[in-house]
């Protein structure tokens, strides 16, 4: 027997905003919300506990403190890579430096809280 990842959780400074982030960024739509102000985002028509993870977005008021050690690599499913990094970049991604070469097939982002995050190369088929 193994495990799946099913949710991933990302403290945020402003949850909402980073919810409509990536749930542009993901084709993904609000879920759900909890007291304490957390708001939980997937996939349509499946949610929580379906072949893609779920992200909750968790609010934390702290300042971070170094490099987050886990990030999140997506990949474009209907364009190329450019035409993929010029729509992250209108909906608010920013180029980030992680000491890359410049050679690389992948492209460093981050976040509007400044999450790095890579845009791969290949394309996906969409499930």
């Amino acid at each position: 027997m193994a495990c799946r990842i099913s949710e991933l959780v990302i403290e945020a400074a402003g949850p909402d905003r980073l919810a409509a982030f990536w749930s542009e960024v993901l084709g993904y739509v609000e879920l759900g919300r909890e007291d304490d102000g957390s708001i939980e985002i997937g996939p349509p028509d499946v949610g929580f506990g379906g072949p893609q993870p779920t992200l909750v977005l968790s609010p934390n008021s702290e300042p971070r403190a170094g490099k987050v050690r886990l990030h999140i690599d997506v990949n474009a499913t209907d364009r190329d890579q450019d035409a993929e990094l010029e729509r992250l970049l209108a909906l608010g991604a920013r180029p980030a430096d992680v000491g890359q070469t410049g050679t690389e097939s992948w492209h460093v982002l981050a976040d509007p809280e400044g999450n790095e995050f890579c845009l791969l190369h290949t394309r996906l088929k969409p499930l």
